[in-house]
This record gives C-alpha cells, structure tokens and sequence, in this order.
C-alpha cells in the first residue's frame, strides 16, 4: 500500500487480519470491520456448554508457510504455539503410515515401505503412482473426481491414506472432490520442502493461536478496530470507497462469501452471483471429558464414522489433560440427522475403537457444527476472482486459487489482496 493511504478491510477472519497486518506494516491506515463480537472467522474460541473452547479442532502442516511466516510477524512463536509431529496416520494401536523426518520423497518412500499392513504390492503401486504424479507435474484433468483418479490404486491405500486425507484436506468426499486441488495440496504437503508434511498442533486455543495476538498488534500500531460492526453498504464515490459512507482508498473485503456477495451486488453482480453460488460442507466436533485417557499419539486415524480422527489434547498441554476431540468431516448426512444421531454413531464408533484408552468412561462436554465450514471442493467449481474493480479486492479461502478451504488458502489471499488493492487503487 502507498504510505498514508487509507485501507478498510471487511472481516477479521484470518484472511482479513493478514490483509490488515501486511497492510499496516505498509504503511497504511487501516481500519477493520467484524460483525461478530470476536475474530477469527471460522477458526476461533467459542462458548459452548458453559465452557470455552475452539469451534473446531483445526490443525496446521509445515507446508502452510505463509501462516507461519504472519505469526511470526506479530510475535507468535512457532514453538510455544505448536507442536510439531511428524505426519502419522495411525490407529489406536500405532498401526498405520508414519512418515520419518527428512527430505520429503525419502521419506514418503520409507514411510510407505515401513507400512505394516500393505502388502509389498500396495507399497510398489503406491510408489509407482507417486512417482508419476510427480514426473506429471502433478497435473490433471479439472473435472475429475479424486475417486476416478486413484481408482487404480489398492483398495487398502485408497481407504486408509486418500479418502482420509481427501476429506481431512478438502473436507469433501473423494466421489465429489477436486482431483486437481487435491493432488495440489499432496504436492506442497508431501513432496514440496522439509517438514512440509508435519502436523502442527495447536498448544493454545484458537482465539490465542493468532487473531487476539493479530488484533493486539493492529492495535498497538494504530489501526481502527470495530467488532461488532456489520458493514451494510459499499459503492465508489468519486476517487474514494464507501464503507457505510465513510471514505477509504481501497477495500479488501474479507467477510464470508455470502457477506461480499450481498455487499458487492450493485458495483458487479456477476461476480456476486458467483460467489453467492457456493455449496458448503459442515464439519462435527465433539468434545470429550475422559478423566482416565491417555493414548498413545495426540492424534489418531479412525476407520468408521461418523469421526475420522480423534485427538488426545494432554499431549499438548497440562491443562487439557482427560479431554478428547473426535472430528466429523464432510458431515452433511450427520447434520441433517440430528444431534442425537450423531452422538449415537459417535459412541458406537467410540465403542468399537477407542474404549481401551477410555477406562473410566466418558461425557460429551459440547459438540460444535460449522455448517458452512467450508466450500465444496468439486472439479470445475468456478471460484470468484480476487479482483473485483480497482481499488476493491476479496480475501477468503474461497476466493479463485489453488488451494482448497485451509487457514493457509486464507492468510495468502489475504496477503494477495492487500498487493492487488494497490496496484489499481487511486494514483496508481
């Protein structure tokens, strides 16, 4: 941004806070908008039966470079707010994939000779396939699903590898997701950089993992911050943008799609018809009191529904020891059935694969649903452009990109369209 100008940003998710953040070291005067009384968007601190706790299990991987990169910026330190684990994939009993620490296609390679449950024939197929994708460039055809690209890969690899992390990653089914962002996200995750693949684990809630520290630097350098402030109206006026009649230099509209589409109708409506045309899959939590648990890994890979993994969250505070969440990914089905349904499933599957690391029982302390949590990764989905007209920009996980629904996918548009509101704002 040019030094001095003026800078309104529309939402304080993570997409929005990075924009304000690289804005305001910039230079600009910035100003931010949140309708909600708190930040963070879809990855924050909520209170649910009396207690507080995250509106999701989130997770990060190494591969989210640029995350790190702005909590570095605002003094968040990496090592007291994560652990950092190397990628496993493992039931209750360790069985699974483990990737050792290393380069990245050595250690895929030994991760998956190390498999103790496929066959010589799985690990070769696997093997083959991969080196491939990567000789391919990871390229495929947009409009095919992750289901008919991995068809002819073992049965065994399929369920426990793909589907996982298809629906962990996309948080959509494999019959209905992007084979294109799908493979992407394999590239940067588990080829692209050491320690791409690591899980990060957050040792701190959500809300004090990075918006409060976002908000508290914003502040410290003077930008304006409005919670609790739903922007009803933009539109140009001469040189300057509107914001509920006030005046900017440039907007980034980092509210959800829905929010920009409705704000965005009057100045193009084509491109808020097409962000208002997005389906969205839920995502489940449940958290668990359970004063006798301890498992043997903070995360582990379930093989029923409704849940696909489950985290032991003593492993990475004091303070949380006994608590458990299990997270239901691509939950629509479950939604739809009722609270009481799912809590049902949950405790069968509970039953079938966790009850050893739960002697003493168990209770259900608060289950949260994002029911909009994120946009359907489908092949061909038309995303909107962050480009809206010179001097207005959106910023969100949704906007046109490579990735799919992730806090990284969020943070980088947020950074993109600081630098696009820029380059065809005023004077420019």
């Amino acid at each position: 941004m040019r030094r001095e100008s003026s800078l309104a940003v529309v939402g304080a998710g993570w997409a929005g806070l990075a924009a304000a953040v690289r804005a305001t070291e910039a230079g600009a005067r910035v100003s931010v908008f949140e309708m909600s009384p708190s930040p963070g968007g879809r990855a924050r601190s909520v209170e649910r039966g009396g207690e507080l706790v995250d509106n999701g299990q989130h997770i990060l991987i190494g591969a989210y470079r640029r995350c790190l990169a702005l909590m570095s910026t605002i003094g968040v330190d990496e090592a007291s707010a994560f652990a950092r684990l190397p990628l496993a994939l493992v039931d209750a009993q360790g069985r699974g994939l483990r990737l050792p620490a290393g380069s990245p296609l050595a250690s895929f390679a030994r991760g998956v000779a190390g498999h103790p449950a496929w066959s010589w024939r799985d690990k070769l197929s696997l093997l083959g396939h991969a080196a491939r994708w990567a000789a391919g460039g990871f390229a495929v055809d947009p409009d095919r699903p992750v289901s008919q690209w991995c068809a002819a890969l073992p049965a065994a690899v399929r369920r426990e590898l793909i589907e996982p992390l298809c629906v962990a990653a996309l948080n959509t089914e494999a019959s209905q997701a992007s084979a294109r962002v799908f493979l992407r996200v394999l590239r940067d995750g588990l080829f692209t950089g050491r320690g791409g693949a690591d899980l990060l684990l957050p040792r701190v809630a959500l809300g004090d993992l990075f918006p409060a520290p976002a908000l508290a630097w914003l502040r410290g350098r003077g930008a304006a911050i409005r919670l609790g402030r739903r922007v009803m109206a933009i539109g140009r006026e001469g040189g300057a943008w509107l914001v509920d009649g006030q005046p900017f230099d440039s907007v980034v509209l980092a509210c959800s799609a829905r929010e920009a589409a409705r704000l965005t109708q009057p100045t193009d409506g084509t491109w808020a018809g097409t962000a208002a045309r997005f389906a969205y899959e839920p995502i489940v939590t449940a958290w668990l009191d359970a004063p006798a648990l301890r498992a043997p890994f903070p995360m582990i890979a379930l093989a029923g529904e409704p849940a696909q993994f489950a985290f032991d969250l003593g492993h990475l505070h004091p303070a949380w020891t006994g608590r458990m969440t299990l997270v239901a990914s691509g939950a629509r089905r479950w939604v739809e059935a009722g609270a009481a349904a799912f809590e049902t499933a949950l405790g069968e599957q509970i039953g079938r694969e966790l009850a050893p690391l739960l002697p003493a029982g168990y209770r259900i302390v608060a289950t949260t649903t994002e029911k909009r949590a994120t946009f359907r990764c489908t092949p061909g989905l038309v995303r909107p452009r962050q480009v809206i007209a010179p001097g207005l920009t959106a910023a969100g996980d949704y906007v046109a990109g490579p990735y799919p629904a992730t806090l990284e996918g969020a943070v980088r548009s947020g950074e993109a369209a600081v630098e696009m509101a820029r380059r065809t704002g005023p004077g420019t």
